[in-house]
C-alpha cells in the first residue's frame, strides 16, 4: 500500500500560494537562485502540488539555459546529497529523497539517478503523476536509456495508458533485442495499428517535447484549414490583448475541440506570463491534466469489460487480467479523485461562497476515503439552506463510515426534513435506505421495518429493500 502525502493546512496552502506568487514575480525579474527557494518551499509545504514541482523544474533548467549540463561544478557539490537520497530511500523516508532530491536538481536538472529515485518516492507516495513527470523530465536528455523507459513504461501500464507503455517496451526492446520482457510486453499489450492510432512513438524519440504530452497533430485536411483560420483569428486579437486570460482560454478550448490538448497545453501556458499567472488559466491546466486520465479511465473499462465476457476457459493470454485490469481502474479512478479534488480546493479558495464547490470537494475527500477533511468541507456547505440536505446526506455517510451511528442519524434524520422538492425523490429514497439499514446494524428493528416500509411505498425494487424488510421480521419475531 502506497504511502500518503501530508495534506497542507487552510494556511499551509496560503503560505505556499504567497511563495507561489512571489516566486512568479521573482522570477520575472530574473532572479532565478531566490525564485528557486521560494519554489523549494512551495514543494515542502505541498509536495504533491504537479504545477508546483513542474514550475520549480522548470525554473531549475532556466538557471543552466536549458543546456542538458548544468553546474559544471555539480560533481563536486552533489555527492552529499544524492547519499542523503540513497539513504532516505533505503529507509523508506520519501519525502526526505524529495528533499534531497531537489538539493541535487537545483544544481543538475538532469541528473538521471536522482530523477529515477524520485520517481520511485513519488509512485511510493501515490503520486502517480509525479512520478511520470519525473522520468519525463529525465528523457528530455536520456530518451534511449532502457532502464529509464522501462520504469515508465511500468507505470504507464500501471496507470491503463497501454499505448505509450507499448511504445516504450518497444525502445527497450530496440535498445537490446534480447530482452525478453520488453518483447513480451510489446507483443501482449496492443496491436501495432493502436500505436499508429495513437501516434506515440513519433512523440518519444527524443526531444524536449514531452512524451506525456504527446505529439502535435498536422493534418492538411479542410477541417485543418478552417481550424488554422479560426486559430488565426484569436491569436491576432491576443497580439492585439495580450493581457487578457479570456483570450487565451479561447484559443486553447478551440484546440481542445480538435483534440489537439498539447496546443491547447502550450497556449495556456504562454498565457501565464502576459497574465501574471491568472486563476483562470492555472484552473484550465488543472482541467486539462484530467482528460488523458479520463481517457486511459475509458479504456480500461472497455478492456475490463471484454476481459469479463470472454469465455473462462478461452482466457486471453496476451493482455491483462481481469484482476490486473481491476487494479488499473482502482488506481485511475483514486487518481481521478485526487487530482479533481486539487481542483475543487483551488475554487473553493478562491470563491469561498459559492458553497457548492465544497459539496463536490466533499464528494471527492469521500471517495479517497478522506472522512475528516470531508466532513469538515460538507458541514459548512451545511449552512448554506439550498444544499442543506444534501450536505446532511453526504455527512450521514461519511460518520456511518466512521462507525459515529448517533452522529450519522442526526444527519441523515435533518436530510429527509430538509429533501422535500420532487427533484429531491433519489436523494430521500437513498437517506431512507440509510436510516433503514443504519437502524438494523444499531440493533432497532422495529425502526429500521418502519423506515423500510416506507422506502418500499415509494419504491419496492429500491437496493433489494423487500428483501432485507423481510430478513428483519424474521429476526424480530425470532428476538421476540
Amino acid at each position: 500500500m502506497a504511502d500518503s502525502t501530508p495534506t497542507p493546512s487552510p494556511d499551509q496552502r496560503r503560505i505556499a500560494a504567497e511563495n507561489f506568487e512571489r516566486a512568479r514575480q521573482v522570477l520575472t525579474s530574473g532572479n532565478s537562485d531566490y525564485a528557486i527557494q521560494l519554489l523549494r518551499t512551495c514543494c515542502r509545504i505541498d509536495p504533491g502540488n504537479l504545477h508546483f514541482r513542474q514550475t520549480l523544474r522548470r525554473a531549475q533548467k532556466a538557471r543552466f539555459g536549458d543546456d542538458l549540463k548544468g553546474s559544471k561544478f555539480a560533481f563536486l557539490l552533489t555527492p552529499k546529497s544524492k547519499a542523503s537520497v540513497k539513504a532516505a530511500k533505503a529507509s523508506r523516508d520519501y519525502l526526505k529523497v524529495l528533499e534531497a532530491g531537489e538539493d541535487v536538481l537545483t544544481r543538475n536538472p538532469w541528473d538521471l539517478g536522482t530523477q529515477m529515485d524520485m520517481a520511485e518516492a513519488f509512485e511510493a507516495l501515490g503520486l502517480s503523476d509525479l512520478a511520470v513527470f519525473s522520468l519525463d523530465q529525465a528523457r528530455q536528455k536520456y530518451p534511449k536509456d532502457p532502464t529509464l523507459n522501462r520504469a515508465l513504461a511500468r507505470l504507464f501500464e500501471k496507470r491503463g495508458d497501454f499505448q505509450k507503455a507499448i511504445a516504450l517496451w518497444r525502445l527497450v526492446q530496440e535498445a537490446d533485442p534480447r530482452d525478453l520482457e520488453a518483447a513480451s510486453k510489446a507483443k501482449n499489450l496492443a496491436a501495432s495499428e493502436t500505436i499508429a492510432r495513437g501516434g506515440y512513438e513519433e512523440a518519444i524519440s527524443g526531444s524536449k517535447e514531452s512524451p506525456v504530452v504527446g505529439r502535435m497533430e498536422a493534418a492538411a485536411t479542410e477541417k485543418q484549414d478552417r481550424l488554422g483560420r479560426e486559430v488565426g483569428a484569436i491569436q491576432k486579437r491576443i497580439e492585439a490583448e495580450p493581457t487578457e486570460p479570456a483570450l487565451y482560454v479561447q484559443l486553447s478550448n478551440l484546440y481542445r475541440r480538435h483534440n489537439q490538448l498539447d496546443r491547447a497545453r502550450a497556449t495556456l501556458q504562454q498565457g501565464l506570463g502576459p497574465t501574471a499567472q491568472h486563476f483562470s488559466l492555472q484552473l484550465e491546466l488543472l482541467e486539462l491534466d484530467l482528460i488523458p486520465l479520463r481517457a486511459n479511465l475509458d479504456e480500461t473499462e472497455a478492456k475490463l469489460k471484454a476481459a469479463k465476457a470472454r469465455d473462462e476457459d478461452e482466457p486471453d493470454l496476451d493482455g491483462p487480467t481481469v484482476e490486473e485490469l481491476a487494479e488499473i481502474r482502482a488506481r485511475l479512478k483514486k487518481e481521478i479523485y485526487a487530482r479533481e479534488s486539487e481542483i475543487l480546493r483551488v475554487k473553493v479558495d478562491r470563491f469561498p461562497a459559492e458553497v457548492v464547490h465544497r459539496i463536490e470537494l466533499g464528494k471527492r475527500l469521500m471517495k479517497l476515503d478522506k472522512l475528516d477533511e470531508a466532513i469538515t468541507e460538507l458541514q459548512q456547505a451545511r449552512r448554506d439552506e439550498k444544499l442543506k440536505g444534501q450536505a446532511a446526506m453526504l455527512l450521514g455517510v461519511c460518520f456511518r463510515k466512521r462507525n459515529n451511528w448517533r452522529l450519522a442519524q442526526r444527519n441523515f434524520e435533518e436530510a429527509l426534513t430538509a429533501l422535500t422538492a420532487p427533484q429531491d425523490e433519489p436523494a430521500r429514497k437513498e437517506v431512507l435506505f440509510q436510516l433503514a439499514t443504519g437502524s438494523a446494524d444499531a440493533g432497532d428493528l422495529a425502526k429500521a421495518v418502519e423506515l423500510g416500509n416506507e422506502l418500499a411505498n415509494i419504491d419496492f425494487g429500491y437496493k433489494n429493500i423487500s428483501g432485507l424488510l423481510d430478513q428483519w421480521d424474521e429476526k424480530a419475531k425470532s428476538e421476540a
